[in-house]
This record gives structure tokens, sequence and C-alpha cells, in this order.
């Protein structure tokens, strides 16, 4: 047990270091809450440190149960079958563990356990319901440092005919805590820090970028930023040469769980094209959302340059360049993807012509892109796509 850990409070109780999770018991009997849902992924589920965090909770006299077919980008499926495990073993509270995936069933599953009907009944549209029944005691450990969702009020799902993803959106789906521990990413291959941290760049950024005057988010965006560029790099490398548990690389996984959850609170404000291309991309062929916005990114970063010379400027600093055109930024990024192992095209993984239309289409009626600075209209989207796919 480490002798201190940071403990701030925005937007929710973080708790943030090597050994944050051993707070974790303490936090649910403070609560009152005797047996949590651990809700992970396949893959963590099999993994020492769903052992440990299950040990953890045991040790504390808290009976625990673990809810874990969750694969892939999250679906509603996935999402009953989580319901169905909470209700079986008489859970009262939620422990969402892992990446974006597991975290955004774990939200979805709080909202089923005690409102009627779909969950895509709630979608946050115009004719969408109202999220306004109690949602069970809800925590969040991150495992990856990408989508933010440990720290957001969302949760995105998809439909599992159509693969359109759908969002559902509350206050009360913010996480009651969250545990940034570094300990618990020091473990992942150098692809998945790296498309994971290309999720939460892309956040900062188009965050940064989205329309509407948000001055706390554009600090948080800056600053995330900031602390990526230097991190991500760091945490590749450390990956690829197998360095586990060092000093600095426990200090750089850190300061990229920071970054990440950064994303998701500057993001409040919007995003944009980039994230309208990538849902796209997700929908037709299923590709990992981290490695489409990290491919994405400087296609959509060099349309967004023009007129935007004052914000690409402030990016350019908080990276650190000497120049700070907007082309200098867009070329950083292009550097950062080649530097971290991220595919320079989409054709690199698979993405063909023939699936420009559907992609055009689907970018079109995504939610993202309303506010992106720039009008981004269908013949924009081709122009996007055509020359990511290369």
């Amino acid at each position: 047990m480490p002798a201190q850990i940071d403990r701030y409070n925005y937007p929710t109780t973080i708790y943030s270091g090597a050994g944050a999770r051993f707070k974790i018991p303490d936090v649910l009997k403070e609560a009152g809450k005797s047996h949590p849902l651990i809700v992970t992924d396949r893959v963590i589920s099999a993994l020492p440190i769903c052992t440990e965090m299950r040990k953890i909770i045991s040790d504390a006299g808290i009976i625990n149960d673990t809810y874990f077919d969750i694969f892939g980008n999250p679906t509603k499926s996935q999402v009953t079958g989580g319901v169905n495990a909470f209700k079986k073993y008489s859970c009262d509270s939620i422990i969402a563990f892992g990446g974006g995936a597991a975290i955004d069933v774990a939200k979805a599953i709080a909202v089923m356990i005690n409102h009627p009907g779909d969950l895509f009944d709630y979608e946050d549209t115009p004719s969408g319901k109202p999220i306004t029944k109690e949602i069970p005691f809800t925590i969040s450990v991150p495992t990856t440092a990408g989508t933010g969702s440990e720290a957001g009020r969302s949760s995105v799902v998809s439909d599992d005919d159509t693969k359109r993803k759908k969002i559902i959106f509350a206050p009360s789906l913010m996480a009651k805590a969250v545990f940034l521990d570094p300990e618990f990413t020091t473990d992942l291959p150098a692809n998945i820090t790296a498309t994971t941290g290309m999720d939460a760049l892309t956040h900062l950024v188009e965050a940064y970028l989205a329309k509407g005057e948000q001055p706390l988010c554009d600090g948080i965006a800056l600053e995330g930023i900031r602390r990526l560029a230097v991190h991500l790099p760091k945490c590749v490398d450390f990956a690829k040469k197998g360095n586990k548990k060092t000093k600095d690389h426990i200090e750089s996984r850190r300061q990229m769980l920071n970054a990440a959850m950064m994303g998701a609170v500057a993001f409040q404000k919007g995003l944009g094209v980039t994230h309208s291309c990538a849902h796209a991309l997700s929908t037709v062929v299923d590709m990992h959302h981290g490695l489409a916005n990290g491919i994405l990114i400087p296609y959509c970063m060099k349309f967004n340059s023009t007129g935007m010379n004052d914000r690409f400027k402030a990016m350019a600093m908080a990276v650190g360049l000497k120049s700070t055109t907007p082309t200098a930024f867009v070329k950083w990024l292009e550097n950062l993807k080649e530097k971290i192992g991220i595919p320079k095209h989409l054709k690199d993984v698979g993405v063909k012509k023939e699936h420009l239309s559907k992609l055009v289409d689907i970018a079109v009626d995504d939610v993202c892109h309303p506010s992106n600075p720039k009008p981004v209209s269908k013949k924009d989207f081709e122009k996007i796509f055509k020359a990511a796919i290369g």
C-alpha cells in the first residue's frame, strides 16, 4: 500500500497514482456497498490484474461477482447480459474495470437496472426518454489510457444488427469515484498503448477546436495535449522494450491516464469530423475506435486548419514545436503516428475504395461533426476518406 495517493475532485472524485486500487474497498464501504458486480471484458478477465482486483475486494470482506462477456465494440446485447448478471447475483453496485468498451457497457448496465424498456429508448436524441430513476453506485477503474470514459457522463453502444453507434447520456452516469492506477496499464502492449493513446489525443484536439466558448474545456484540452505529447511516445517505447514497472514507466503511464481523463472532460464542449469518420469505420468495418482516430486525425486536421491559425498555434506550442503554423502541427501528427506505429493509410488495415460510399453516408449522419469548427459537407467527407484510404 503506497504512502500517498493523489486525490482531487473534478469532475468527480479521482484517486491517482500507483496503488490507487487499494482504496477501492474503503470507497465501497463508505458508500454502504457490500456486493459489487465487476464489469470487464473477456481479455481482462483472464489476466492477473482481474484476479488481483477481486482479491483486493474479497480480502476486505466484500462479496463480488464478475460479468465479462464483453468484446470488440460494445453492443446492446452485452448490456443485456450484464443487467441479467447484476440481478442474478443480487448486486448493489458496479465496478467498471477495463478499457472504454467495458466502461461504456458498465454505464449502460447501470441505466437499465431500474429503467424499463429498451436501452435505445434512452438514446440522447430529442425523442429519447430521460434517465430519471436511480442509478446503482458505480466506480471506474481504467486499464487503458484512451477513451476517458471513466470520467464521462455518456455511454456509446452499438446496435447489434446495424452496428450503428448510439449515445446514452445523463449526468447521473458519471462514476462516483475514479481510480487511475498506472500499475494496471504497465503491461499493455505497444500497439494497444498507441491506439488508445491516439484516441485520447483525438479527444483533446477535437475538443479544443470545437465550436463555442468553453474556456475551462479549452484549458484542460491544451494541458492534456502537452502531457500526451511527452508521455505517449515514452509509453510505447517502454512497451516495446518490455520495461514493466520502472519508476519512469509508471510515471509516464500515470500521466497518460490523466491526459485521457482530461480528454473526456474537455470533450463535453464537443468533438468533430475525426470522430464522425471513426464512427463510420466502426460501423462499416468494425475498426477499433482508437485505431480509426489515429489513422484519420492528420487528414481531418488538414481539413480543419484553414482559418484556424490561432488554435493550431496554441496546439503547436503545447507540443513544443518551433514552427507554430497549422501545417507544422499536422506534420507533427504524421510524425507521431509513424513513431508509435500507427498505419499511414486506411488501406493498410483493409479499408477499400468500395467502402467509400457507405462510410460517407454514415459519417454525414453522425452526431459529432456539427460541433466541428468548419461545416463538413458530403463532398468534404469523400475527400477526407479518399486521402485517408490512400
